[in-house]
């Protein structure tokens, strides 16, 4: 009651806020403003007609000035001359949120570089076996390609270990843009509640510090025992919007803060929040590259959480991520900010494995040319696979990472006049064997530099003419993708076929997330 009390005394002070009662949780959840529900992922009144300016909003004309880097969507290789296919992790799950809130405001994406695949595919949680011995399972399963029967879809799904956070002390920096472009219900005020719910799970154990940027950064909190809840609340609900944005200073700020206040052996963190629009001092993609570069040296890990509508700056929040030893989420609501920073905050906040890269190869007897699905900016040179020195990405406890290929199997190419057709008689009998492809899993342990190497050789045996729920979800979400981008690879696959295969998964009826995915076909299916 006395946490409850002290929201409804402070809330006064957020800008463009209308709290109404003082209820429960889940009440002040639902009343702080009525164009963002908490039971739903997205319900943005306010953007209701786009035009060629901009989006009409409250009678005003806002202005799209969202940013994403392109994507040149992943071809076929050639096994022949191309066996090895390698790329780093992918835990990011912004991609996913994003486009949830484009279809519920407007029907579509508006942009298709927002559309990254593997986010999306990697949004959702997988029922993999989980491991053992090792940091990771690895669960394979190859079956006919529902776009392109012809072909065979490879998916590899990879669940990490868990570990029991609770036991593991945090010192967390909380970086907030507060400049003018965050002068927004769904950014500002969002926002705070976000960090008051992460608030509310903290201990006496973990230390939190607050720093704020606008034209300057601002210490708000330092090393203040998790535990103590009204300080930092206090805080965070004095928050007000207005200025430039000198982001790279807030970034000092809050690395220097966290080497202070460092535990050994504990969870170090930046978490910054922020909707990317950074436009004083260090700004640039490249210049905010090599900054995040040089900080992930200290061991402090960094955690990007974007926020908003129509500035968004999507291509610096995720190369901050990328390069900080980290990862990034879209928070457009608060049952997102729920799922991000409480049910899933072990594999958000907590990090199991580093430089995580995953290589496979193929097999030309069998395999004639290979496609990855997605993660079209994770690939790598193949060498960077042993290079300890080469930076990939991050796994939390209990994450799972899924990746798809599309195959084409000996026999099924198109037929060439001068290469010589791969047989049994071409290759030596010493040579031949029953495996398709071998998966290489490459990763350090957090406080390691040095790399360990899981092997998994997939053969016949995991074929299979009925695939796993795992296995035909993960594939809808990718065909899903592939339509919003307007794939050349799509085949003649629709949004019924992609709902008629979800409403026959127990899964889709079982998970909320799910659910909610089948209903986001449906609307861009009807639209």
């Amino acid at each position: 009651m006395k946490k409850n009390i002290l929201k409804c005394t402070l809330i006064s002070t957020l800008i463009i806020s209308s709290f109404t009662s003082c209820g429960d949780e889940m009440s002040q959840e639902m009343s702080y403003t009525n164009s963002i529900k908490s039971d739903s992922s997205i319900a943005y009144d306010y953007a209701t007609e786009e035009t060629a300016d901009g989006f009409i909003a409250n009678n005003s004309t806002i202005t799209n000035t969202e940013e994403y880097s392109e994507i040149t969507e992943n071809d076929f290789r050639s096994v022949s001359t191309n066996p090895l296919s390698t790329f780093s992790s992918d835990v990011d799950t912004a991609s996913y949120a994003n486009i949830r809130r484009m279809i519920t405001d407007y029907g579509t994406v508006t942009d298709k570089n927002a559309v990254r695949i593997e986010e999306m595919i990697n949004y959702f949680d997988y029922n993999y076996a989980p491991p053992t011995d090792d940091a990771f399972s690895v669960t394979t399963e190859m079956s006919e390609c529902p776009w392109n029967t012809s072909n065979k879809l490879l998916s590899i799904g990879v669940k990490g270990k868990e570990i029991e956070t609770d036991r593991i002390p945090s010192n967390i920096v909380f970086l907030l843009d507060v400049s003018g472009s965050m002068y927004s219900e769904d950014k500002l005020p969002l926002m705070v509640e976000a960090f008051c719910m992460l608030a509310e799970n903290l201990t006496e154990n973990d230390r939190v510090s607050i720093v704020t940027y606008a034209g300057n950064d601002a210490v708000l909190l330092t090393g203040t025992p998790g535990n103590d809840y009204e300080e930092i609340s206090s805080a965070l609900y004095s928050l007000e919007a207005g200025g430039s944005t000198n982001g790279a200073a807030g970034i000092q700020t809050a690395y220097e803060l966290a080497e202070k206040y460092f535990i050994k052996g504990g969870n170090n963190r930046v978490i910054l929040a922020t909707d990317g629009d950074l436009n004083v001092g260090v700004s640039s993609v490249d210049e905010l590259e090599k900054l995040i570069t040089e900080k992930r040296e200290t061991g402090v890990y960094l955690s990007v959480l974007g926020f908003g509508t129509g500035n968004i700056k999507d291509n610096k929040m995720e190369t901050l991520a990328d390069n900080g030893n980290g990862n990034y989420a879209y928070i457009d609501s608060i049952s997102e900010a729920r799922k991000t920073l409480v049910e899933e905050m072990g594999g958000t906040l907590f990090t199991i494995a580093k430089d995580v890269k995953f290589q496979v190869e193929f097999n030309p007897q069998y395999v004639s040319e290979y496609r990855l699905v997605g993660y079209e900016n994770r690939l790598m040179n193949d060498q960077d696979f042993y290079d300890d020195t080469k930076d990939a990405g991050e796994i939390g406890s209990g994450h799972t990472v899924t990746a798809l290929y599309e195959i084409t199997p000996v026999g099924n190419e198109i037929p060439l006049k001068y290469q010589p057709e791969v047989t049994e008689e071409t290759i030596p009998a010493s040579e031949f064997t029953d495996e398709w492809l071998t998966v290489s899993v490459s990763y350090k342990e957090p406080d390691s530099d040095e790399s360990s190497i899981l092997k998994f050789p997939v053969g016949k045996d995991h074929i299979t003419d009925f695939p796993t729920e795992n296995m035909q979800f993960a594939s809808c979400v990718a065909e899903f993708g592939m339509l919003l981008r307007e794939s050349k690879y799509s085949g003649n696959i629709t949004y019924n076929d992609i709902l008629n295969t979800l409403y026959s998964l127990d899964c889709t009826s079982d998970d909320k997330y799910k659910q909610e995915f089948a209903e986001l076909v449906k609307i861009v299916s009807e639209s």
